[in-house]
């Protein structure tokens, strides 16, 4: 079967060479749009089409646990090289997206697992639409802002701490009384006027 009508096959019925095919064609679809999207600011596709780019490579790596790769578990891409490089002192994952029920199911299942807190007790959350802006990472030192960082591949983001100055809903400067390094992660994007 020639690889381009392996776009349309059922990962359960793929074969081995067939399923280290059309990985290999995941792969590198996902890091070229992922360099169009993190580095060039210019996305070709929509971010349901890469979501589903994602959820198939993953649904591979599942069935075939051998052709597991970084392409799965990496997040964006490399720093841009128009900003300066910060290295997150710890790494900056993004979440996973729920597209059913059973997403969410999981996810508080997981949760649950990770906080071990038990099936019975409740935990208070908020679930929101996708917002899709920037995700960055603000570090204050002594309650004053000193860096603001992209992402970036989850381990090394942008410095955009000049631009980040330019948000009026980002303080310079945080109450007193806050722990002498503070980390405050979020996504940053600009709401309907």
């Amino acid at each position: 079967m020639p690889s381009d009508n392996l776009r349309a096959t059922p990962v359960e019925t793929l074969k081995v060479d067939e399923a280290a095919r059309e990985h290999a064609r995941l792969g590198a679809e996902i890091a070229e749009n992922d360099i169009r999207y993190h580095q060039e600011d210019a996305p070709t596709i929509s971010d349901a089409d890469y979501d589903a780019l994602r959820r198939r490579l993953v649904a591979i790596e599942a069935r075939f646990p051998d052709l597991t790769s970084a392409a799965s578990t990496s997040v964006g891409a490399a720093p841009s090289a128009k900003f300066a490089k910060v290295p997150h002192v710890v790494p900056m994952l993004s979440l996973d997206n729920a597209f059913h029920d059973q997403d969410v199911v999981d996810f508080i299942d997981r949760a649950r697992r990770f906080l071990k807190i038990d099936a019975t007790d409740a935990i208070p959350f908020t679930a929101e639409p996708k917002i899709d802006g920037l995700s960055l990472s603000l570090r204050y030192v002594g309650g004053k802002l000193v860096t603001a960082a992209t992402r970036g591949d989850g381990f090394e983001g942008e410095n955009v701490t000049a631009n980040a100055r330019t948000i009026a809903d980002i303080p310079s400067e945080l109450p007193a009384g806050v722990p002498e390094i503070v980390e405050i992660r979020g996504e940053c994007y600009i709401g309907a006027c």
